[in-house]
């Protein structure tokens, strides 16, 4: 679609590949469906920056190699503020320049009307922007231009999948339960799990190309549901915790536990029965084919675990296709929203997320205390090492002198600090000093 309408600059006649940065429900949703979804040579191969692991930014952008020069770097931030698509994006940029490539004539942003990021990509002149809407939460974005955008890109049928979207909502309509599959969804964790969260959810997607949808339904589920008071002020410590992997790689992994050992959990199978494009199939044995294998391996686990009184549900589709991957998502999201007014909680706020935020800022205005300290001393002739615990006394933070000294050791790791005596391995040893003196910066 936008790739045959926008190009990148000269001499390059075509985009040829995406560079999606974001994190959390700006990166799963649209993950999980490049996965499941895209095609074998799609018109645009994608690639995610989701972490501020700056190993990972830099493996991500040497993949790319001279392609950075077609590389169309979509970012996707409501706010525009998150911390990890910000340095997503300054890597991404700085990558850029040193290339000699411009990046307003390869960016595109997805977020808030208004936002920074919004504000920059207009004032810098980015390619596109598209709009985010304040009410929608990234773990419930994948419906919109978060995971509609990329996988277009990609030539995945985006109207498909609106429309199996479209078909779940209005099955989720009625107010006959059992005719909703959403509350019968809900109805099954809340009593699976006492509607206190007492079990784990266990997702094994019988389908290599759904492998990332437990790893999408673990942002979705937690983030929505775990909370610690209810619409009443009560304190409740609500949540369903989510892991999983994919059939039939767990009969060699942890099947053996949940048949056997604790019984913590309960299992939730997705069965996909088409196994190849019609035409394709072929006998392994008379009358066995490789899927009949995959068949056999689910429906003999999902016997064991019954044959133990391990309880499980499964979730049936005919095949993996746009239409049913947007119903798969229409179907959770829906039924996060009824189980959590089954337990009387907001579905749609985050407020621990928030609190891991304001967590990380202090951490990293408390290393700037640190450097402040070390860099004044530093500058003294001779130079002055300090111990852990003159570094916190000079910071006024003794109660903090644990992360004082994991700060210390991140430094020296780095190379931005030097052991000047004994080793983070005995922290009452260490004395520590800053290798170059940069006051005027530091205070800039």
């Amino acid at each position: 679609m936008m790739s045959s309408a926008i190009k990148p600059p000269a001499p390059a006649e075509r985009f040829t590949q995406i560079l999606s940065v974001g994190i959390g429900g700006s990166a799963l949703g649209p993950q999980f469906v490049a996965e499941a979804l895209a095609p074998d040579n799609p018109p645009l191969k994608i690639r995610f920056i989701d972490n501020t692991d700056p190993a990972g930014i830099d493996h991500q952008i040497a993949q790319l190699g001279p392609e950075l020069a077609t590389t169309l770097v979509i970012v996707i931030s409501k706010s525009g503020g998150t911390p990890e698509t910000r340095n997503g994006l300054l890597e991404v940029q700085k990558a850029f320049r040193e290339a000699g490539l411009e990046f307003a004539k390869q960016g595109v942003a997805i977020t808030q009307e208004n936002s920074l990021l919004d504000n920059t990509a207009r004032i810098e002149g980015w390619l596109a922007r598209f709009p985010m809407f304040d009410w929608v939460g990234g773990r419930t974005s994948e419906m919109s231009a978060v995971g509609l955008l990329p996988a277009a890109l990609q030539g995945i049928d985006i109207k498909e999948m609106l429309a199996g979207a479209a078909l779940m909502d209005e099955a989720n309509r009625t107010t006959v339960v059992k005719n909703n599959p959403a509350a019968l969804l809900a109805l099954c964790w809340y009593w699976a799990t006492d509607g206190i969260g007492s079990k784990d959810m266990v997702v094994l997607p019988y389908k290599d190309s759904l492998l990332l949808f437990s790893r999408y339904l673990q942002q979705l589920v937690m983030e929505s549901l775990g909370k610690e008071f209810d619409l009443d002020g009560n304190r409740v410590n609500q949540g369903i915790s989510v892991y999983g992997n994919k059939g039939s790689t767990d009969q060699h992994a942890y099947i053996q536990q949940l048949r056997e050992g604790v019984h913590n959990f309960f299992v939730t199978f997705i069965e996909v029965l088409r196994d190849r494009p019609p035409g394709h199939d072929w006998e392994l044995e008379p009358g066995v084919t490789c899927g009949d294998y995959l068949f056999g391996m689910l429906h003999g686990t999902r016997s064991a675990l019954y044959a133990n009184d391990r309880e499980s549900i499964s979730v049936t589709v005919q095949e993996v296709t746009p239409r049913s991957v947007g119903a798969l998502v229409a179907l959770y999201e829906r039924a996060v929203g009824i189980y959590a007014s089954l337990v009387n909680i907001n579905a749609y706020h985050q407020p621990g997320v928030e609190a891991g935020k304001k967590a990380a800022g202090e951490v990293l205005a408390l290393q700037k205390r640190v450097l402040a300290v070390l860099n004044e001393a530093s500058c003294k002739e001779p130079v002055e090492p300090l111990t852990l615990e003159e570094v916190a006394d000079r910071c006024h933070a003794s109660e903090d002198i644990e992360m004082i000294f994991k700060i210390i050791a991140h430094m020296a790791a780095n190379d931005r600090a030097i052991i000047a005596e004994g080793s983070c391995g005995s922290p009452r040893s260490i004395k520590v000093f800053l290798g170059e003196c940069n006051v005027d910066e530091l205070y800039a």
